[in-house]
């Protein structure tokens, strides 16, 4: 732990917000946001010894909760070449977790990418927003579904080599253990842990309106603000709409909502540290997707 005393400020900062909304354990997704993005896990990079560390520990965390799986031991392995370094990657793995619904075999899906982009030397770039961020809410997420169960099935996943080319996306959308048009929902969440306006984006209702009055409900008077957009076509990198792993349910036409923040100046960079995240900007993030996706758990079944 680089800054125990900051982490205690937190875990102070929290106890109010724990007695205000009792649905995620915000102790439990400081301790995993700060474990991934640590500098024993060297940086994520695919295949390297922190990305496998952190796909065990995913796994395990995955077994914890009851969740089931398609997949042998939670693992989706798949190979790739990565264009940009001409080299040729063999069992990268997905991370996999599944809760049956209540009422429908309709499935969500909801993902968050667990690599990062390594190490250069002695310089590690830890990834704390990108995306230990995603994957610390990933798991707040399966634990509160493994404990309420949906009235959708739920996929919970954990992909690997987002930074390469939404390769593991690619893969669990050509591998898909049921008929793909099972899947009337998309949730990703990559880089929800900081801004300095408290604006989180929830990207996609300009392709898929149905979506835009439940989360305008659900994100009433909430914090932080939840603003709609970066979704219009012909606006170039404003437009997130294939800017990360959802692209690949969007080209198959299932409705997605991607959770982000707009870029800061840590982005890529070494700095994009634990010691760098909004803590009570992350836990509102966290607890506001949670409500929206059960609010999306609740409404969708009608929609479609």
């Amino acid at each position: 732990m680089k800054n125990p005393i900051k982490f205690l400020s937190f875990l102070i900062w929290l106890m109010p917000v724990a007695l205000l909304a009792q649905s995620i354990d915000g102790k439990t997704v400081l301790q995993d946001i700060q474990y991934l993005s640590g500098d024993q896990l060297g940086g994520r990079k695919t295949l390297s010894e922190g990305n496998l560390v952190a796909r065990e520990y995913i796994k395990e965390r995955f077994k914890s909760q009851g969740l089931h799986s398609q997949f042998s031991d939670f693992t989706q392995f798949f190979n790739f070449k990565n264009e940009r370094e001409g080299k040729f990657y063999e069992n990268a793995a997905n991370i996999v977790g599944f809760m049956p619904g209540s009422e429908t075999d309709k499935l969500i899906v909801v993902m968050a990418h667990y690599d990062h982009i390594g190490q250069t030397d002695e310089v590690i770039f830890n990834g704390a927003d990108d995306n230990a961020s995603g994957v610390a809410a990933l798991l707040s997420l399966s634990e509160y579904f493994s404990k309420n169960r949906p009235m959708h099935s739920m996929m919970f996943v954990a992909l690997d080599a987002e930074e390469m080319g939404l390769q593991g996306a690619k893969a669990l959308v050509n591998d898909f253990p049921f008929p793909i048009e099972q899947v009337v929902l998309n949730i990703n969440m990559d880089m929800i842990s900081r801004n300095d306006k408290n604006e989180l984006y929830a990207v996609g209702t300009y392709h898929y309106p149905k979506l835009k009055p439940i989360l305008e409900k659900v994100s009433q008077g909430k914090s932080p603000k939840l603003m709609l957009g970066h979704d219009q076509p012909n606006t170039g990198f404003e437009d997130w709409t294939m800017s990360s792993d959802h692209a690949l349910f969007h080209k198959n036409n299932i409705p997605f909502i991607y959770f982000g923040v707009e870029d800061h100046q840590d982005y890529h960079q070494p700095t994009d540290t634990f010691e760098n995240i909004h803590p009570e900007f992350y836990l509102g993030a966290v607890q506001l997707i949670l409500d929206a996706l059960i609010a999306f758990d609740k409404e969708l079944i009608p929609l479609k």
